[in-house]
């Protein structure tokens, strides 16, 4: 399997471990865990949490993968990468700053006369922008891309805001779970239908990045073969 694979097939798995042990609210968590988790957000937007399981694996992924950073710099910047990245998700409560920032903009657009499409359309941009930026940080904070020339910061940059399209893309497709379908977990146990549903709207939402990360991917290693060579 290439490991450009592994954040969409953890967050598969995710889903199949949420409807195979019948994990929903009614679950005993620690009362800090169950008041900061539970709430307004995960209801209106429960496919965000395989977003989260997405955008660990895929920091995980960069702390194991062979690169030009050293172990040390990998874990220490990891922990951090890792972090920041769960607490833009989760801090205060499920969502954190991302959820509740796309949902004060979209609910704005939509209270100043604009189309629900077009209010729908700026929240998940804005929730994009802040979940790219977390994961691209943590990029940044593990070291494991290869150096880039002057010359190539232009091309970086276009990949950086391809990436970031294609989580807008991701995280719209997400939010769409109620309308499609999607039934009240974690209120309730998945259904057979809901864990299918889920599924493919993950498979569907976050097929562009992922083809975007393959080829990033593919890149750094071939120029860190022709610098060896």
């Amino acid at each position: 399997m290439p490991a450009a694979v592994i954040p969409l097939a953890a967050a598969i798995l995710a889903v199949a471990l949420a409807f195979a042990t019948g994990f929903d609210q009614r679950w005993t968590l620690p009362p800090e865990l169950d008041a900061r988790f539970y709430g307004f957000f995960l209801d209106r937007y429960p496919l965000f949490a395989i977003a989260i399981v997405y955008g660990v694996a895929c920091l995980g992924l960069r702390i194991v993968r062979p690169g030009p950073a050293g172990w040390p710099r990998r874990l220490v910047g990891g922990a951090v990468a890792l972090a920041l990245f769960l607490a833009v998700c989760l801090y205060p409560t499920f969502g954190g700053v991302t959820l509740r920032l796309a949902f004060a903009s979209g609910g704005t657009a939509f209270l100043t006369q604009q189309a629900m499409p077009a209010a729908y359309a700026l929240g998940s941009a804005l929730a994009a922008l802040v979940f790219a930026a977390a994961l691209g940080v943590g990029a940044l904070l593990i070291g494991n891309r290869t150096a880039q020339r002057p010359r190539r910061w232009l091309r970086a940059l276009g990949e950086a805001l391809v990436r970031t399209l294609a989580l807008w893309f991701a995280l719209a497709v997400l939010g769409l779970a109620h309308a499609a379908g999607f039934g009240i977990w974690p209120r309730r146990s998945m259904t057979a239908g809901d864990a299918l549903l889920a599924l493919a709207l993950a498979g569907i939402a976050f097929l562009p990045h992922l083809a975007c990360t393959g080829l990033t991917t593919r890149r750094d290693r071939s120029r860190r073969f022709h610098a060896a060579a």
